[in-house]
Order: structure tokens, then C-alpha cells, then sequence
């Protein structure tokens, strides 16, 4: 199985954990190959624009079983009205799985937006793959969960969530990822129409955003009537969400309280997704459903 490793975003700091990835990636079965650019260099970006927008390019044409984004950071919201959205989806119909997260959020969207194709949230090169073994090396069960997903043998995963919610059972479109991308498209052609979403089970995550900004975000997409259209929300890992002094005891669970307060949603916590070792791989534009027993949560599609 083909898997190619490319970079829309961020540079790549340390060019090590890219080879200590690939090679990991290469002992779970895969066929692993790096993109020409992926290691390229202009200021904060894996290479200036043109050069990102052509491995995009490069990579959908060549149609890999996978795609995998090598890290995230910021840089995808520059290529969105460039991007090849029917040549990826086009790919994406020949039996390519584009995977990742973070800033990936911004083409998962927009691929889902103007074309309907599907994609795939789940672990990156570096960030999931490429820690050296004195900085934990690779969670088994994000090897694992990906490794079946993309497989094609994932139908579900499960996780432990709040009490309160014993005997919700939902159904709807898969869909969401990083909370601030996701609030950075709403209102551009790139963040999925309201009826295509309606009715979803939206799952979201962050990095390194202070509790009061979390809340903010999340009140924006109830403001824009997104939250209030779901089925379910799915909160994951929200890493690093540290208040500071002047934030006066107003922590994360404060801002999901409010959240819950301000809509009849089921807002879940514990999905594991996010800026974490542990992580599961997710569908992004498929149908799924959301089973609780007790605490156990079950997400199968």
C-alpha cells in the first residue's frame, strides 16, 4: 500500500523525525515515499506557495493509497483558492486516503465543500510518528487505529466520556476537526454548506489556546447556527488549554459547561483526538453513529 508523505503547511524544524517516521510507517506494511518538496524551506512554510500548491498537485495526480500530511502549523488557508479540489477529489475516487489534522482541517473542508469527496482526520508524520523513543516514540494504538483504518478494516472506535448520557444514540454526517480552522472558514466558500452538515455529529480539537478563547470559538460556531444544526458535538484534546492569573478560575470545563447551557446539543468530552500521542483516526464525510452506554461512547460508521 502506497503511502506518500507531503508538506501544505508548516516546515519541517527537524528533518530527522521525518525519516524516523517514514521508517516507521514502512515497518507497519506501508510502501512509503516523500515528496520531492517536502523538506523545503520559505520563512514559517514547508516551502513558499507555488512550491506547496504543486506537491498537492503532484501528489494527487500520482493517486497514493495514502496521503499524509507531515505536520501542521499554518499554510493551507494561502493555497485554498488555488487548490485542484476536483483533481484531489478525483484522487480520492481512485482509492486515496488524504490524512491529518491541525491546519489539514482547512483542506478536509474545502475538499468536502466543493466536492463532497471524503478524507480522513488522523495522525501526522512527525508529530505522531517521528517522536524518538526518549520522548515516548509511537502510541500503539495510534499505529494501530490507523493502520486499520486505512486498511479498510476501522468501523468504529470507542472512548469514555462524562456520565449523563447513558442511551444517546445518534446519527449523522462525520465531520469537524480543528476548532480554529474550522471558525477561520466560516463564511468563505471552503467551510462545508449548512445543509450538507445539517444534522452531523461534529467532532472538534485545539492547540495551545487559552480556555476564554475556546469558549469564544465555540459560541461563534453556535452564533453562526453550525453547533445548534448537529446531532452531537464531540469535544477532543483541547492541549495546552492553560488559564493564566487573569483569567481568575475560568478553566476549560467552565467553557463547556457554558457551552451545554446554551444549547440542547449532546456535547460529549473525551474523543481522542488532537495535538496528543494518542489519537484515533477518523472519517471526515461519512455517515456514522454515536452509541452511549453508561460512559462508554461508541463512534462507528
Amino acid at each position: 500500500m502506497k503511502l506518500t508523505l507531503l508538506s501544505p503547511s508548516g516546515v519541517v524544524m527537524e528533518p530527522p523525525r521525518l525519516r524516523l517516521a517514514a521508517r516507521r510507517l514502512a515497518e507497519l506494511g506501508f510502501e512509503v515515499g516523500i515528496d520531492a518538496s517536502a523538506l523545503a524551506r520559505h520563512q514559517r512554510f514547508a516551502g513558499d506557495d507555488t512550491t506547496r500548491l504543486a506537491a498537492v498537485e503532484r501528489v494527487a495526480r500520482e493517486a497514493p493509497a495514502v496521503a499524509m500530511a507531515v505536520r501542521g502549523g499554518y499554510g493551507l488557508t494561502r493555497l485554498l483558492p488555488r487548490l485542484p479540489w476536483k483533481r484531489i477529489a478525483a484522487s480520492v475516487g481512485q482509492g486515496t486516503r488524504w490524512v491529518g489534522h491541525s491546519d489539514f482541517t482547512a483542506l478536509q473542508c474545502g475538499l468536502f465543500a466543493t466536492t463532497g469527496a471524503p478524507s480522513w482526520a488522523g495522525p501526522m508524520a512527525t508529530d505522531q510518528f517521528g517522536r524518538p523513543e526518549g520522548e515516548g516514540g509511537v502510541d500503539e494504538v495510534t499505529a494501530g487505529c490507523f493502520a486499520e483504518a486505512m486498511r479498510g478494516e476501522l468501523e468504529a472506535v470507542g472512548f469514555t466520556t462524562e456520565a449523563g448520557f447513558d442511551g444517546l444514540d445518534k446519527r449523522g454526517l462525520l465531520w469537524g476537526g480543528n476548532l480554529a480552522m474550522l471558525c477561520s472558514l466560516l463564511g468563505t466558500p471552503w467551510f462545508p454548506p449548512a445543509a450538507s452538515v445539517k444534522g452531523g455529529i461534529l467532532f472538534l480539537e485545539d492547540v495551545n489556546e487559552r480556555p476564554f478563547r475556546v469558549e469564544r470559538m465555540l459560541l461563534q460556531l453556535l452564533q453562526a447556527g453550525v453547533l445548534g444544526s448537529q446531532r452531537a458535538v464531540l469535544l477532543g484534546h483541547f492541549t495546552n488549554a492553560k488559564p493564566v492569573p487573569a483569567d481568575r478560575g475560568h478553566r476549560l470545563r467552565h467553557a463547556v459547561e457554558h457551552l451545554r447551557a446554551a444549547t440542547r446539543v449532546p456535547v460529549l468530552t473525551g474523543l481522542p483526538v488532537g495535538h496528543v500521542p494518542t489519537l484515533v483516526t477518523l472519517p471526515f464525510g461519512r455517515r456514522a453513529r454515536l452509541l452511549v452506554e453508561g460512559r462508554q461512547a461508541l463512534l462507528g460508521w
